[in-house]
């Protein structure tokens, strides 16, 4: 019942694909206007589907749906726009697994409740990949269903960006998997074709220091070009030279004697910050450094003290005020688990989120 590609048999599945013009307009919007705040307060998402009301934005069509039969615990799907989930893989320097949704395919109920929502691939996907999902039968999930023929259903894919106006895939899976076969091919996939986009990678990165040492030669040779012609000037136009009685004048304004009344001045008004004794005791601990990944894409970033507790983050999850936080919990993944109310008078280095931790943000 497995289907993969032909080349996958071999190991490497690798082909470039062209996109539709409809998800290329989603490229200039992402490269023109950044990536944009998508997020539906997650009560809003289920009011969407109570009233079987005919507007259900098109990036919460999927996650809605999914999330309204096989519940919360599923890969984290990015609630954006295909080229915006793309865009953050390549920001993270991580492959795009793909996965087109056909809810009236015999094979889809199994699948998504015994792999696809299974500990096993969550975790390893959650750490390794940048997960997108659509319904195969409307906008851009069916789009990428035509552009990837795909032919039978659960359909997923492994996704790396690629110049122009393309795609690369590297590889592709059709049919049901079990949790360990899909592991298996994902991992196998990341070792063969990690290490070919790793030397494409590194020599962007070799040429990218190349043009930064050009530029500060560039920069060296102009300061010095600058220095000399201000040494020229300096010939050009010597310094005057002051009459003795002026001479006179200014060293006795800049006299010790002169200067000690404004000495003693400034050291009266100067101020000496006093720390704060409350905060004395708790910057002696060590900081923790804590990524929250939101489910549009963005990402923020913050230093705790590993004594604080862990809804000091939640706290400051709910200062920003963001849409689609009202009612949220905080997951680490491999190992995936959630900080939830049992954990939340447990200080960061006891959660394990000590010197550094990424969490993501899941909606209930």
């Amino acid at each position: 019942m497995i289907r993969l590609a032909e080349a996958s048999i071999n190991g490497i599945v690798r082909r470039m694909v062209n996109l539709p013009r409809s998800i290329l307009g989603g490229f200039s919007r992402v490269m023109n206007g950044g990536r944009r705040n998508r997020t539906l307060p997650s009560s809003y998402q289920y009011q969407i589907l109570q009233q079987d009301t005919p507007y259900v934005p098109e990036e919460w069509s999927f996650l809605t749906s999914f999330q309204y039969q096989y519940g919360s615990m599923h890969p984290f799907f990015y609630a954006c726009r295909f080229a915006e989930a793309l865009k953050i893989a390549e920001d993270d320097h991580k492959f795009l697994f793909l996965y087109l949704h056909s809810p009236d395919h015999p094979f889809t109920p199994s699948f998504c409740e015994d792999t696809l929502c299974s500990e096993l691939v969550v975790q390893f996907l959650d750490a390794n990949f940048i997960c997108w999902g659509a319904l195969a039968n409307r906008g851009e999930g069916l789009q990428m269903a035509i552009t990837l023929g795909a032919t039978s259903f659960p359909f997923c894919a492994v996704i790396a960006p690629a110049p122009g106006e393309s795609i690369t895939v590297l590889q592709q899976l059709e049919g049901p998997l079990s949790p360990a076969d899909l592991v298996e091919i994902l991992q196998r996939t990341l070792e063969e074709q990690g290490s070919a986009f790793g030397s494409s990678k590194l020599k962007r990165e070799e040429k990218i220091k190349a043009d930064r040492r050009i530029r500060e030669e560039q920069d060296k040779a102009y300061l010095a070009a600058l220095k000399q012609d201000k040494e020229r000037e300096r010939l050009k136009n010597p310094p005057l030279v002051l009459p003795k009685k002026a001479m006179d004048e200014r060293l006795k304004q800049n006299s010790p004697i002169k200067q000690q009344g404004r000495v003693k001045e400034t050291t009266f008004t100067r101020e000496t910050p006093n720390k704060d004794p409350a905060n004395k005791g708790k910057d002696s601990h060590p900081s923790s450094q804590i990524l929250i990944r939101f489910p549009n894409g963005e990402k923020r970033e913050r230093r705790f003290s590993s004594m604080d507790k862990v809804k000091s983050i939640y706290s400051y999850v709910d200062s920003l005020g963001l849409p689609g936080t009202e009612n949220y919990r905080l997951i680490a993944s491999f190992p995936r688990r959630v900080y939830g109310t049992d954990e939340m008078n447990m200080t960061l280095k006891d959660a394990g989120l000590h010197p550094r931790a990424s969490l993501f943000l899941e909606c209930q």
